[in-house]
């Protein structure tokens, strides 16, 4: 199972996407790994990794901090992985010393791909940030074309693409599965 879980900020993504992984780890009885993206910088940005520890304390995961070069990642098996969130690897890319700066892109859907091959499940969180209609510097509007480009790969690719919005789940897009009779 791959689902895309997308929604704006503070919309109940991460809350709702961890609760389903959760359910789906209980299920399948696979274990659960949380690839954290956000890099710490400054006051804001520890608030914000220290209330998504809180929201998973206790749920089973356990946590790998990735900020570039998700297609090294080698998962164990039996596995399912909640990646959150790719808004921000999109932005470590690009602009972090170690990132793929200009080759962003290739770099995260070959992870993407990798861990697809991997993971019993995979969970993969982001961002709409692309309803606000503002004028950007070409700096920003290559990343939201960046982030863009890489969401509509992985919803192709997803055996789900749920919106989350005021905290309610919005099924975009359900590929149904063929039941073949014996």
């Amino acid at each position: 199972m791959v689902a895309l879980i997308i929604g704006g900020s503070g919309s109940g993504k991460s809350e709702y996407a961890e609760n389903r992984i959760v359910q789906q780890g209980k299920e399948d009885g696979s274990n659960l790994l949380y690839i954290a993206t956000m890099q710490p910088f400054g006051e804001e940005t520890l608030r914000k990794i220290q209330r998504h520890q809180s929201m998973r304390q206790n749920k089973g995961f356990l946590t790998m901090e990735r900020y570039v070069g998700l297609e090294q990642v080698t998962l164990p098996e039996n596995t399912s992985v909640l990646l959150e969130c790719m808004s921000n690897l999109v932005a470590n890319e690009m602009f972090s010393a170690s990132g793929a700066k200009e080759h962003t892109e290739e770099a995260i859907l070959e992870g993407i791909e990798k861990l697809m091959g991997q993971a019993k499940n995979l969970f993969i969180v982001t961002n709409n940030v692309f309803e606000d209609g503002g004028n950007y510097d070409p700096t920003t509007g290559e990343y939201l074309k960046v982030l863009g480009n890489i969401n509509r790969r992985i919803s192709r690719q997803s055996d789900q693409v749920i919106e989350v919005v005021h905290g309610i789940p919005v099924m975009v897009s359900e590929k149904q599965v063929e039941i073949k009779s014996k």
